[in-house]
């Protein structure tokens, strides 16, 4: 690739199923210039998450879908480059919906400066990003967990849930994992002090559910969906509150799964289940960063990132996803600040 070369990873076909790396094509574009008002941002880190397998389908959603032979949505870490915007200069680190591409153009929509004296810039995609914003809001303001409750997450391991787990226990829960391995079980456990852990690979996990949770799940943080969703909901008390953040286990099936309508413990036991995305709290952000970096300041909150390196890997790195082989937030590094 020349100087005047950036890199793009766009869609090249929708997989009925689950996803190959042959859905992805990668390739070169000269870098763009921008215009007035506009920034070029050079990608150093960026992200990859399961709701970008969602953007693969051609249906009606929360967000518009891919389109074959565009660049893949996401977010990402990057130096800005070129400026004739008013609030951004060159050497400024920010983040922002970048794309599945070496170099972006953008007229500020999305994007925030990034104090790397804070934390390490790569947080922004993570524990101070998007990730960490959907643990604290959803618990917090879907779940509103009480004192001495059971919290119980899913991919507890993961990015979200690991965070989930970690401000239950600073409300004074119990809080209880459910991940699919024993290495993430006792990361959860032992690491970031969960109550217990349950592997889903090796254990009936309804089972499970019950010995980790003799009084009942009163919060559940619902990451996977499927039946560890049908599990859990056999284990809930009076007044439940179930938080759907994300269905991975469902996203890649060719068509829905025969299984239990979920309708009667909700009843029974006027539980409420409800669906939440981060982005409702958009105007909130300032409150969550400021408090999570402060947890972070004061050791009470520890996170896990998984990074792979090279721009050329995105594609195998999205995959881990869904193949439970990432290890904490999953991001790619794509480069390093110039200055």
């Amino acid at each position: 690739m020349t100087e005047r070369m950036a890199r793009q990873w766009v869609l090249a076909s929708r997989p009925p199923g689950e996803p190959s790396e042959e859905n992805f094509a990668l390739r070169e574009v000269p870098i763009p210039t921008p215009g007035d008002g506009e920034l070029l941002i050079r990608a150093l880190y960026l992200s990859l998450d399961p709701y970008m397998r969602g953007r693969m389908r051609d249906v009606q959603s929360y967000a518009p879908a891919a389109k074959i032979g565009e660049a893949m949505t996401g977010g990402g870490v990057g130096e800005v480059a070129i400026s004739t915007h008013p609030d951004f200069r060159p050497g400024q680190i920010v983040e922002g919906p970048l794309g599945w591409q070496t170099h972006a153009v953008s007229d500020g929509t999305g994007l925030r400066t990034v104090d790397p004296t804070l934390a390490p810039i790569s947080t922004a995609l993570g524990v101070l990003g998007m990730p960490g914003m959907t643990a604290y809001f959803g618990l917090l303001e879907i779940g509103r967990p009480r004192q001495g409750e059971t919290v119980v997450v899913s991919a507890a391991a993961g990015a979200v849930g690991a965070l989930v787990g970690q401000i239950a226990k600073l409300h004074g829960c119990r809080a209880v994992g459910i991940a699919g391995s024993d290495a993430k079980c006792g990361y959860v456990r032992d690491e970031l002090g969960f109550d217990a852990a349950v592997n889903y690979k090796t254990t009936d996990v309804k089972a499970a559910l019950a010995r980790a949770c003799p009084d009942g799940v009163d919060v559940y943080f619902d990451n996977v969906g499927g039946s560890i969703l049908d599990a859990v909901l056999a284990q809930i008390t009076r007044r439940a509150r179930i938080v759907i953040c994300g269905m991975i286990s469902e996203y890649s099936l060719e068509r829905p799964e025969l299984a239990p309508r979920p309708t009667r413990p909700l009843l029974v036991n006027r539980a409420r289940m409800e669906g939440f995305l981060v982005f409702d709290f958009a105007h909130r952000y300032p409150e969550g960063v400021t408090q999570m970096a402060g947890w972070i300041t004061e050791g009470r909150i520890q996170y896990r990132e998984d990074v792979v390196d090279g721009f050329e890997n995105m594609p195998r790195a999205f995959l881990r996803l869904f193949r439970g082989e990432n290890f904490g937030k999953q991001l790619v590094k794509v480069g390093e600040p110039a200055r």
